[in-house]
Formats: C-alpha cells, structure tokens, sequence
C-alpha cells in the first residue's frame, strides 16, 4: 500500500531545510561580527647619543709664527754667499743682498715647512640619533549587529571574530576591553 504525503508537508520540509542551510551562513543573534581591527599607534622618539673614535690630521703648532729661525738661518747663509762675490764695497754690498734675499727665501722656507707639518690622532665625535619606538594604545573594532555597523575601542585586540552581545549590548569586559 502506498501512502501519500500531503503537499504542504512538502513545502513545510523543503522550508525547513532552507531556513537550516541559511542559518549556517548567519551570525548568532547573540554576536556581534567582527568587520575590522585596526591597532592604535602612538610614535615616540627618544634621542641617544652615540660616538665613535675617528682618526683626524691637523696642522702641528706652530712654535715659531714669525719663522724668526727660518729669516735668521737664510740671512746668514745668503751673506756667505754673498760674501764670495766680489772685492772691496762691491763684496759689502753683495754680503748684504745676500742676506736679505737668504733672509727672505728662509722665512718662505720655514712658512711651508710649517704648513705642511700635520699631526694624526685619534679623537671620540659624538652625534644625537633619535630612537622610534612604536607603542599600541589600543585597538578600534568596527563591528555589525544586525545589519547594524558599530564601533568600540578595546585594550586588547578581539579573541575571534565575534563579540558577545546580552540584551543588544557588546559584553566588552570578556574580551579585555576598557569600559567608560
């Protein structure tokens, strides 16, 4: 025998089924989803001082800034020479222009000398550097309930997709988050 089921059982089932496969895909009545969490950044910079030894060249001091030992020492060596030409006044004169000519070329002798006199060492330079440091504040969660979009600021980030909701309000304190 053959029994038959009725039409509207069939529509009730095929409802049912429907209403199951539908309710997988949603979110409980009793969460709120999760839509995004972004990290609230704060930057601080703290400066550091940091040195190194570096090698450094400097002109050596110069003890004698007149080249008073360059002059005199040229002096008396462009006189001899000068001392070697000729006779008589000629050889008076030639003794004195050598002189001043030796004077000159041995205080221009010395000048270079000193210039060019260098001394290395090794010396500690220091600079500031800032340091960046990057601290969390906190977390803004957007969220949605029932079609509805939301937003709360937490203390720690959310545990999960969801948010627990009681009586339509987020139960923040489970999940770590600062009530005002």
């Amino acid at each position: 025998m053959r029994v038959s089921t009725p039409i509207h059982l069939h529509v009730l089932s095929a409802l049912v089924l429907v209403g199951c496969a539908e309710s997988e895909n949603a979110v409980d009545a009793n969460l709120a989803r999760i839509i995004s969490v972004e990290a609230i950044e704060e930057k601080v910079q703290t400066p550091r001082t940091v040195c190194e030894n570096v090698t450094v060249t400097r002109q050596a001091e110069v003890k004698d800034d007149q080249q008073i030992a360059g002059t005199a020492s040229g002096a008396v060596i462009g006189g001899a020479m000068g001392n070697q030409i000729g006779g008589g006044s000629g050889r008076a004169i030639a003794t004195a222009a050598g002189a001043v000519i030796g004077g000159a070329v041995g205080k221009k002798a010395q000048k270079n000398y000193q210039a060019g006199n260098t001394q290395t060492g090794t010396e500690q330079q220091c600079t500031t550097v800032m340091d960046e440091t990057v601290n969390i504040r906190g977390y803004n969660v957007s969220y949605e309930i029932d079609g509805k979009s939301g937003s709360v600021r937490m203390d720690e980030p959310p545990k999960g997709d969801t948010i627990p909701v009681v009586n339509g309000q987020l139960v923040l304190h489970s999940v770590g988050v600062e009530q005002p």
